[in-house]
């Protein structure tokens, strides 16, 4: 006769007991920690960041972010987009200790230890609480994927190469010239 192991469900409660030294993600009631990133991971996400950041400052459009930042979902799922972006009609679900609901955008740089994560369960989890859209930016491949939220799937509004003009299409006007974020490392 077998018997069943019963395995943990993890709550936000749980994570908040997580050491502050390490990077902790909560991905249906999993407790994932997650390794820091490599320094062309930092850079691509300095320059995308950069780049938002200005645009959103400038059109007074909100507010931008960059990890760690956790947002909360649910008690089993609270994660840490690389960066984020909240509109100023909704600047109201910025808490004191998280982000209590879903960004408008939010960005995932690939990284081998987080590439399923971010292809798969994150995207799933961003669609189901009403993430608009949804950039994964690929270092290896030099590429960026834009999927926009339609009936609570993402859908691929278009691939973008290290050659191409990235163009948002919730951030009207909104351009980045993707040779400058991939090729200005090193």
């Amino acid at each position: 006769m077998q018997t069943a192991i019963q395995e943990k469900t993890y709550t936000y409660e749980d994570y908040l007991e997580t050491p502050d030294d390490k990077r902790y993600e909560l991905i249906k009631g999993e407790l994932i920690m997650t390794p820091a990133p490599k320094p062309y991971h930092q850079w691509i996400s300095e320059n995308i960041q950069f780049e938002l950041g200005k645009f959103v400052r400038q059109k007074k459009m909100g507010k931008v972010f960059d990890s760690p930042c956790d947002v909360y979902f649910d008690n089993e799922n609270v994660l840490q987009p690389d960066i984020l972006f909240i509109a100023k009609e909704r600047l109201g679900i910025i808490g004191e200790k998280n982000i209590h609901g879903a960004p408008d955008l939010v960005i995932e740089i690939l990284s081998e230890s987080t590439a399923y994560r971010d292809l798969v369960q994150k995207k799933k989890i961003y669609a189901k609480f009403g993430v608009k859209e949804y950039w994964i930016v690929d270092p290896g491949e030099k590429n960026v994927e834009l999927h926009v939220l339609k009936e609570e799937l993402f859908e691929l509004a278009g691939r973008f190469s290290e050659n191409e003009i990235f163009q948002s299409v919730l951030l009207d006007g909104f351009t980045m010239n993707l040779e400058d974020i991939f090729t200005s490392w090193k």
